[in-house]
């Protein structure tokens, strides 16, 4: 396990106090799961652009197109 510092004003910290009270969890575990969050979009991101590398951009246009009309059909 490894220590951060992280320097934030004291009006924010005091709010992120109260949301993590507000959740009932501890300050430090609110920023767990903040950096959870934060990683599990990264994670996201890579693997979208790296799918995305390998996609066709031909096929992928004619998906979107469909789900356009799919869409349009529904409203």
């Amino acid at each position: 396990m490894s220590t951060i510092t992280l320097r934030v004003p004291d009006s924010k910290h005091e709010r992120l106090k109260q949301y993590a009270k507000e959740q009932g969890i501890s300050l430090n575990k609110l920023f767990d799961e903040l950096a959870t969050v934060a990683l599990a979009q990264f994670d996201a991101k890579t693997r979208f652009q790296i799918n995305a590398s390998k996609g066709n951009n031909k096929r992928g246009l004619e998906l979107l197109d469909k789900l356009d009309k799919e869409f349009e059909k529904d409203r």
